[in-house]
């Protein structure tokens, strides 16, 4: 059915005769678009036996609102109103709309012939079904001449090719209508078959048409006439004049700017810019005679040439060629602090800086969200806060700043403003360079921080609006807080007026400068205005007050005063003269000895930055050649049974454990099943806590007793870790409610309990493999970083002080003059004795013999165990110097320095061995015997040593101690003396040394504690199931006090473990330490505890210069500490069964022979002693007496002692 024509709809059904019988109460209901449309429906039967109805729908004239041509309406016959007559299935109406998709007459003669569409002309021609068109109206024979409403583009190149797309209406039937009649500015234009569209639209392709020229599109449809367009279509010839600039890095991001005439030509999706065979990114906003675009990426440097295609036609550019230049590099930048405020000036410096283009400086804040454990395989993993899809921002703010490409080698970018920073931000600096992006943190070992802005006083704090009254010759002085915060005073500006005020010195809480010695001219010129004093720091500008010269003209002062005045200087002056002369005699030389010491503490201060930076560098570059041996060597890591033997008999040269029973041959076996007994008796856990507690109760079972016992019980106990951890679970458990009675805070400070050294094992041995897996690594680093620092400068062999350390009581507060030497090392001894090849060995020319002899054997014996290594007492030093023939050198022979009561030893110097000597380790020539007062490291006795007493002569190295006898000094010394006595008179000079020495190794100790602090990877278990045993015990003692549980927290991992293994490397690996190392280790691992403390260090002038070196880190430390315990808290509980699972394991894989029998008889000498007392205690107990354990007591010991009990 058309629509808008009225139709009748006639149905064909069967067994209907009983509807005949009631007319008028039958309807036709057509189901359209969510509505129903009801006629009358009449129905009639065929005679019988006929079965079959006509069903008649009264005429109806139906319409759609969907833009469809055909809509299939559904159909049935309903009775009475409600009573559906099922039709026949999918029985429907098709209705169609010969308007919808038939624009034009063109269109409507071709839609499908069944519906009988026509073009139906008149005021509104359209195109409808063939009954629709009366009256007046006329159904067309023909259609209309083309009509063109749009071409597209209205350009091309004269060499052709350009698709133009042509849209309107009537423009044909069928491509063979149009195939050969489409004009362009008169040259034919090939119609491409494929993207016609139906009397709406074509697509050609233009001939060349040789020439420039324009003119309309003209569209021909045979027998109908030609469409003409509006507008004219051009014929071009483009030309492309210049590029700049003319070289970029080979990374692409290039933004190139190419000059010409008509560069807009054709369609600008077709416009392409290549340079080779890269592609140049079109940039929006292209002009006709400009072009923009971004270069590709290039895999090499090259010179290319740059062309511009037009669709199919190309344009070079014939005189230029844009050049591909190395990427730039960036090496270094600096410095790493700025204010909130921005505008400091940070300084990348690296190769090829110049080829950039827009460098820009971004910095990134974002929220630090805790990370969650990655990968499937992991069971324990931090619960992180938020979740954040990968790539997404999740809050992240970015602020830009352009920056300034000053040369090849430097850019200088200002720290763009931020609005405020939120406690525990992460920032991130990167800086963009075109399309490269570095990271600041790959770039300098300082992570980047923004600090609080600065504030400044006014220079009339009482009165702001008042001026300053400044006297010409003084300085000016303005107070404020965290000046110098992220700002050296070279970059603060200071200004008075038009004059700089030249800043001379900056601090923490002062900016002192100098003014000009003239009152300069205000900024702004008005009558009696006054210079403004302001200070710009970074994007910071303090204006300060105005400021005054104080200097009136003597014609101010009446005649009287100046006559006055005139006497009164004359006396003065009379009184000054002599003055002066009494104290100028002794006031120039200390004025003398003041400036040179102060120019001393100037340029040591100037120079502690730049030392810092070159001993970091040169450490990096040895640690880079340490990290290429370990690829082949490996860290040098203990086994466990020497770790854990280490780690519970700490101070003995080998474990105690290693040795025999001590019992005859006859009585072993008794013996050894008496022990078997003891075993089963510490099985017995009510055995086992009763035996501990009494023996603590015994008021001669010392500390060291205790401390022995427990490691004793955890050897003996080592092959049932669980039963061990329940042990300490009950013991730990008594130890809380001991010390809830009296002062919580201070459990588990000290070892005083045998359950607090038996925590101390139980951590060594759950954390071991977390020891080895990550925090091997960096504490090795670190310890070869102390090891190459000390050893890079002199270290005195009789007092220990040494010139690089962190430990102030070990610094060598002089002035030592040494200078580096590299020997030729050979080894006369031992499998390699015959090579001819020798070992580099740094050294310096200040060490003793035996200083170099250990240096010479850490090189000859890298990577040999030091169990497998010589003695180096049966070594000596040979120095082989050619035809001069072999020399042994010692440290005191017949040729060492003798003065007074003291002998100085024998350095490299002393023999005057030069740089690049051929030294080598030979066989001792006679036996050493040590002498029993002596007090420092013996040196090597050769035969040059004369047999004499020695009668109390002193031995010194590098400064004599001050108590040595001073032979008497001349009035006037030389200048070098002076200096070197003011040197003694100033020792805290030297104090920059540690300076010196902490920032050197800050990245080795920032990692270490990173390492330790960090929830990145999984939580060793045994961590998280001791903490929740924590938590538990203070919530079932009522303790809230949350400080308590974190110092139980700290008392129990990083003061227990932690500091223990930082202070004794010796513990982890293979390596042999020194006290210089020793001391620098104290120093880190104070550092370590105070950031695990809560207690706020309150330093000042009188504080301990170890903790000042790290006061300004532990606050950092501190927030990574309170992290790491947090995030703790949150990861998912240990369950007894995964603990026990992995004690187990630990069980089988470490237990090994670590000594359980002898640790058993050792731990019965203990039952021997307080014998008694253990009897007596499990007698008084119920329970042991129901399980026998004092009978089983006594036939253990008769079985140990070989006697008969009284039972």
């Amino acid at each position: 059915m058309p629509v808008h024509v009225q139709r009748q709809v006639r149905l064909l059904g069967r067994n209907l005769r009983l509807f005949q019988d009631s007319p008028g109460d039958h309807e036709c209901v057509m189901e359209l678009e969510g509505r129903q449309v009801v006629v009358a429906a009449q129905v009639e039967c065929e005679p019988p036996p006929d079965t079959r109805c006509h069903v008649t729908c009264q005429q109806l004239q139906l319409s759609y609102d969907t833009p469809q041509p055909e809509l299939h309406v559904g159909l049935f016959l309903r009775r009475a109103g409600r009573l559906r007559v099922d039709s026949a299935e999918g029985l429907h109406v098709v209705l169609y709309d010969c308007s919808v998709g038939h624009g034009d007459c063109s269109h409507c003669q071709t839609a499908m012939p069944q519906y009988g569409c026509v073009w139906c002309e008149g005021e509104r021609a359209r195109c409808v079904a063939r009954e629709a068109c009366g009256g007046a109206e006329a159904v067309a024979t023909q259609c209309p001449a083309p009509l063109i409403h749009s071409v597209e583009p209205l350009t091309g190149p004269v060499d052709g090719g350009t698709r133009v797309t042509i849209r309107g209406s009537n423009l044909g039937q069928h491509v063979q209508d149009v195939q050969d009649t489409v004009r362009v500015a008169g040259a034919p234009c090939v119609v491409d078959a494929q993207e016609y569209e139906v009397s709406s639209s074509l697509v050609c392709v233009t001939e060349a048409s040789g020439r420039e020229v324009a003119g309309a599109v003209t569209v021909e449809v045979p027998g109908r006439g030609r469409g003409v367009s509006e507008h004219d279509f051009a014929y071009q010839d483009p030309k492309v004049h210049s590029v700049f600039p003319l070289r970029g890095p080979r990374a692409g991001g290039t933004r190139l700017t190419l000059h010409g005439s008509k560069l807009l030509t054709g369609r600008l999706e077709d416009i392409r810019v290549v340079v080779g065979d890269q592609p140049c990114h079109l940039l929006p906003g292209q002009q006709a005679e400009q072009l923009q675009c971004e270069t590709s990426p290039h895999p090499a440097p090259a010179t290319l040439p740059v062309a511009v295609w037009f669709g199919a036609t190309e344009r070079k550019l014939q005189h230029s060629r844009f050049e591909y230049t190395p990427d730039p590099n960036v090496t270094s930048v600096g410095p790493t602090r700025s204010f909130l405020s921005g505008g400091r000036e940070i300084r990348v410096r690296g190769q090829n800086l110049d080829v950039v283009q827009t460098p820009r400086i971004r910095v990134t804040v974002a929220p630090r969200a805790l990370q969650p454990g990655q990968g499937p395989g992991q069971r324990r993993h931090v619960i992180p806060e938020t979740e954040c899809a990968p790539g997404a921002s999740c809050g992240d703010h970015h602020f830009e700043e352009l920056c300034h490409v000053n040369s090849s080698r430097l850019i200088t970018c200002r720290t763009p403003a931020l609005p405020g920073l939120p406690e525990d931000a992460r920032v991130r600096v990167e800086f963009i360079l075109d399309s490269l992006v570095f990271d600041f943190a790959t770039l300098n070992p300082t992570p980047f921080s923004y600090e609080a802005d600065p504030t400044l006083q006014p220079l009339n704090p009482e009165d702001p609006t008042m001026p300053f009254r400044h006297k010409p010759g003084s300085v000016l002085s303005v107070e404020g807080e965290n000046l110098d915060l992220a700002m050296s005073k070279e970059e603060v500006v200071a200004m008075i007026g038009t004059g700089p005020c030249v800043v001379k010195t900056l601090t923490r809480h002062h900016l002192y400068c100098e003014p000009p010695t003239e009152q300069p001219l205000p900024l702004r010129e008005a009558p009696e205005a006054l210079p403004e004093f302001t200070v710009q720091m970074g994007n910071l500008r303090f204006s300060l007050g105005h400021v005054q010269y104080d200097g009136e003209s003597p014609a101010a002062f009446p005649l009287a005063a100046q006559a006055g005045l005139g006497a009164g200087v004359s006396l003065l002056a009379v009184g000054v003269v002599i003055i002066v002369f009494i104290y100028r005699r002794k006031s120039k030389q200390a004025l003398r000895d003041y400036k040179k010491v102060q120019i001393q503490l100037e340029n040591l201060e100037s120079s502690v930055r730049d030392r810092c930076k070159k001993e970091f560098t040169d450490l990096m570059t040895e640690m880079t050649d340490l990290t290429s041996d370990l690829l082949g060597s490996g860290i040098p890591f203990l086994d466990y049974k020497v770790y854990a033997e280490r780690v519970f008999f700490p101070g003995h040269q080998e474990s105690p454990l290693h040795r025999d029973l001590g019992v005859p041959e006859s009585r072993r076996p008794t013996v050894e099943q008496g022990l078997g007994q003891l075993s089963n008796l510490l099985n017995s856990k009510l055995f086992l806590t009763k035996f501990i507690h009494t023996l603590e109760s015994q008021r001669t079972f010392s500390a060291r007793d205790r401390a022995y016992v427990a490691s004793l019980l955890t050897v003996a106990l080592h092959g049932k870790l669980e039963y061990f951890t329940d042990i300490l679970r009950t013991l730990l458990s008594d130890l809380v409610a001991q010390y809830v009675a009296k002062n919580p805070k201070l459990m588990l400070r000290r070892t005083e309990t045998v359950v607090e050294k038996l925590l101390s094992n139980w951590m060594s041995i759950c954390l071991y493999t977390f020891v080895r897996d990550a925090v091997g690594e960096p504490l090795y680093m670190l310890f070869r970083g102390i090891k190459h620092q000390v050893d890079k400068g002199p270290v005195d062999s009789v007092t220990g002080k040494a010139k690089y350390t962190l430990n102030d009581n070990r610094l060598l507060r002089e002035d030592v003059e040494y200078r580096p030497l590299t020997l030729n090392a050979l080894l006369a001894v031992g499998p390699a004795a015959g090579e001819a090849q020798g070992v580099p060995v740094k050294v310096l020319d200040c060490d003793t013999i035996s200083q170099a002899k250990e240096k010479m054997l850490d090189q000859l014996y890298k990577g040999v165990p030091l169990a497998q290594r010589p003695d180096p007492r049966t070594l000596d030093v040979e120095w082989r110097s050619g035809v001069a023939g072999h020399l042994i050198l010692s440290d005191e022979d017949v040729t060492s320095e003798v003065q007074g009561l003291w002998r100085r030893l024998n350095t490299l110097q002393h023999y005057k061995v030069p740089d690049g000597a051929t030294v080598a380790l030979v066989p001792c020539l006679t036996k050493h015997v040590l002498r029993e007062n002596q007090d420092y490291v013996p040196g090597e006795r050769t035969p040059m040593l004369e047999d004499v007493d020695e009668g109390g002569v002193r031995p010194w190295h590098l400064v004599k101690p001050s108590e040595e006898p001073e032979p008497p000094r001349p009035r006037r010394g030389s200048l070098r003396g002076g200096e070197r006595e003011r040197a003694k008179a100033i020792p805290e000079i030297y104090l920059t040394r540690l300076l010196s020495m902490k920032g050197t190794l800050q990245k080795f100790v920032d990692d270490l504690f990173q390492v330790i602090l960090s929830t990145s990877r999984p939580v060793p278990l045994a961590i998280k199931y001791f903490f929740d045993l924590l938590d538990e015990q203070a919530q079932q003692h009522g303790i809230s006090d949350q400080d308590t549980v974190h110092i139980w927290k700290t008392n129990s991992l990083p003061l227990r473990f932690w500091v223990n293994i930082i202070k004794n490397p010796q513990f982890v690996f293979d390596v042999q330490t020194s006290d210089n190392m020793d001391a620098v280790l104290l120093v880190i691992a104070q550092t370590f505890m105070d950031a695990c403390t809560l207690a706020d260090h309150k330093l000042g002038r009188d504080s301990p210069i170890n903790k000042l070196l790290y006061a300004r880190d532990i606050p950092r430390y501190k927030r990574m500490v309170e992290r790491y315990y947090a995030d703790i808290r949150q990861t998912i509980p240990a369950s007894d069964q995964e603990m026990n699972s992995i004690l187990a394991e630990l069980s089988r894989n470490y237990s090994g022979d670590l000594g359980a029998r002898v640790a058993l008889h050792e731990l019965y000498k203990y039952i021997n002693k307080y014998y008694d007392q253990i009897i007596t205690a499990l007698e008084e107990d119920g329970a042991a007496q129901r399980m026998q354990l004092g009978y089983r007591l006594q036939q253990m010991a008769a079985a140990v002692e070989n006697k008969v009990t009284d039972l």
